[in-house]
């Protein structure tokens, strides 16, 4: 066996790949593993060794030896300190390759190859409408960010050219407010969502608290000034509107639907429209359709609004958000029922009265939801994930129930991170 390298040792490596985190992946002539950050395939790169990491070494990049040719300046003054990059310094059809890697290796890891795969959609810079960012309350100031790269100090944000335009002016008033929050204790979270009317705000202390009267009346105060439509503060789960000038509103497919407090909403509109294409592309003619784990909306009226005006039943485990879509639904042939996909899942004899399921669960998969679509007659299958290891799971489990894989597409809304999400279309062999 090769010996360990040494903690703070110097190496000249050269990087043979991307891992799943966006680090460079370099071994030795002894076959020790080292994740390299802030480097491409190819590039040969002075390393500092630190400490073990999983089944190899984290390590300080000292320089680059070698470029490659897919190096570029970051657009970002924060980037390498900012936990929400990984991958500035690569050009765009560099990131779109390995986030197709992503998916493909997942996938294969399960025994499913040789599929075919389309070009990643990419999301550009200023596009995200939803981020959620840290709060940490000093000594007479905050500071307001991501958390840094492998730390848990907070970056005070300056300027971010992922977020929306909106988003990001926001940051600096974010942080005045946060100082006369005492209610934040030593900090939080703030999750900022952009709809077509306007932001909504949500405060999450780390420690749960009330807000005073001052405060109350320093909020709404805030969002009159910002124009702000919608501000909510979380505290012990529980979501409490605090100033709500107006509904917090998008559309989709044409369809105007007035969100629930802090309700989930895909990071860009641009990422939404190309899943709702190929949601639409996957169910086809299908007569009858089940939108599963369907949140507000944005795959079912796409779905309800093709042109021969199919019959969509959505399903989702939150009241508020299956609410929001009845409301919305009025004069579509959309009908909406509250499950626990996870726990009770839709059964062979539910799912045998639809030509084509949809399902778009949270990282955790749908495996139990995959399970009875196995053993189903539906002829169509469309999967959404934002995570390639449990749509791999869930896939593999479709496939081995005599489905075919026709189609699978990485869409990458996380601009510059090591995520990816993906849609698979199957059919019934």
């Amino acid at each position: 066996m090769s010996p360990s390298p040494r903690k703070n040792q110097e190496l000249s490596v050269t990087v043979t790949q991307l891992g799943a985190r966006g680090d460079g992946l370099a071994v030795d002539d002894g076959g020790n593993r080292y994740y390299v950050p802030f480097s491409i395939p190819g590039e040969t790169v002075r390393i500092r060794v630190g400490q073990k990491r999983g089944d190899g070494f984290a390590t300080d990049l000292l320089a680059i030896e070698s470029p490659s040719a897919e190096r570029r300046d970051a657009p970002c003054p924060h980037f390498g300190r900012c936990g929400g990059c990984a991958l500035q310094h690569v050009t765009d059809p560099a990131i779109a390759d390995f986030k197709r890697q992503l998916v493909e290796k997942a996938l294969a890891r399960k025994g499913l190859t040789d599929l075919p795969f389309d070009t990643p959609m990419t999301t550009p810079p200023a596009a995200r409408r939803r981020a959620r960012l840290a709060i940490l309350r000093l000594k007479g100031r905050s500071v307001v960010g991501f958390n840094e790269r492998m730390g848990k100090m907070v970056l005070d944000l300056k300027q971010c050219p992922v977020l929306s335009p909106a988003i990001e002016k926001l940051i600096p008033v974010l942080r005045n407010l946060a100082n006369d929050l005492p209610a934040l204790g030593k900090g939080g979270d703030v999750q900022i969502t952009e709809g077509d009317t306007g932001l909504e705000v949500v405060f999450a202390p780390t420690r749960n608290a009330d807000l005073s009267l001052e405060e109350r009346e320093r909020l709404l105060a805030f969002a009159e000034a910002e124009d702000i439509a919608r501000i909510a503060w979380e505290s012990d789960g529980y979501l409490e509107p605090v100033a709500g000038r107006r509904a917090v509103r998008v559309s989709f497919a044409g369809v105007p639907v007035d969100l629930p407090v802090g309700s989930f909403l895909q990071p860009s509109r641009d990422g939404e429209t190309h899943i709702a294409g190929l949601v639409r592309d996957g169910v086809g003619d299908a007569q009858r359709v089940a939108d599963l784990y369907c949140g507000c909306g944005s795959l079912t009226f796409p779905v309800a609004t093709l042109p021969h005006q199919p019959i969509v039943f959505a399903v989702d485990g939150l009241d508020s958000q299956i609410g929001a879509l009845r409301r919305a639904a009025a004069g579509l042939r959309v009908t909406a029922g509250v499950r626990d996909l996870a726990k009770d899942p839709l059964s062979v004899q539910e799912l045998n009265k639809f030509d084509a399921v949809v399902f778009d669960p949270p990282r955790a998969g749908a495996a139990s939801q995959a399970e009875t679509l196995a053993q189903s007659e539906v002829k169509r299958i469309v999967a959404v994930s934002c995570n390639p290891s449990t749509l791999a799971r869930d896939l593999r489990i479709l496939v081995d129930g005599g489905y075919v894989i026709d189609r699978v597409v990485p869409v990458d809304q996380f601009t510059w991170s090591a995520h990816v999400e993906a849609v698979a279309i199957l059919r019934r062999a």
